[in-house]
């Protein structure tokens, strides 16, 4: 496949993430992607981190470029990979005003929509992440054997049995 130009890039792009709720971030010092709850908005992602409930993104808020990782909805696989420039969101800015209300909208599992936005003002960041035209992956070029992004290791198990799969084939544990 050949290089994605500009109108094609901007519209893939856009469709990905607007179908998907969720991107990979590849933040500096740690060892593999991180998910991230993100609204896309205007040619841009807009994901939220820090604060009581909210998720860790560690290095984001101080990031002046990571690498976002799409997936397709509909088979789960990696579509994309591209650079992004971060800015922050700062409170009470137009930007601000403009996006997160269509963040609280989104935001369903919220610990309390109470006061949200205002909570996100002072605990949290808000942080756009603007394409580039730095495009590291593109569609048809990952490796069969890596079709999704690994889940970050945790000591979480599951209480009882494993749930059963049927039709799928097993991977080795990540290390």
């Amino acid at each position: 496949m050949g290089e994605l130009s500009g109108a094609l890039l901007e519209a893939l792009l856009e469709e990905a993430a607007k179908k998907s709720g969720l991107l990979w971030l590849a933040l500096p010092d740690l060892p593999q992607p991180r998910a991230a709850w993100h609204v896309w908005h205007e040619g841009s992602a807009y994901v939220l981190t820090g604060g009581e409930g909210e998720q860790p993104l560690p290095g984001l808020p101080e990031a002046e470029r990571v690498t976002v990782i799409l997936r397709s909805k509909d088979k789960g696989n990696r579509l994309i990979t591209f650079v992004a420039a971060c800015e922050q969101v700062r409170p009470g800015s137009e930007l601000w005003d403009a996006v997160t209300p269509v963040m609280a909208k989104e935001r369903l599992n919220a610990p309390s929509h109470d006061g949200q936005v205002e909570r996100w003002a002072t605990e949290s960041w808000v942080i756009r992440l603007t394409p580039t035209d730095e495009v590291t992956e593109q569609p048809g070029e990952y490796p069969d054997d890596y079709a999704t992004v690994r889940p970050v290791p945790t000591p979480a198990t599951t209480a009882g049995p494993p749930p059963r799969m049927y039709g799928g084939k097993r991977r080795k544990v990540d290390q």
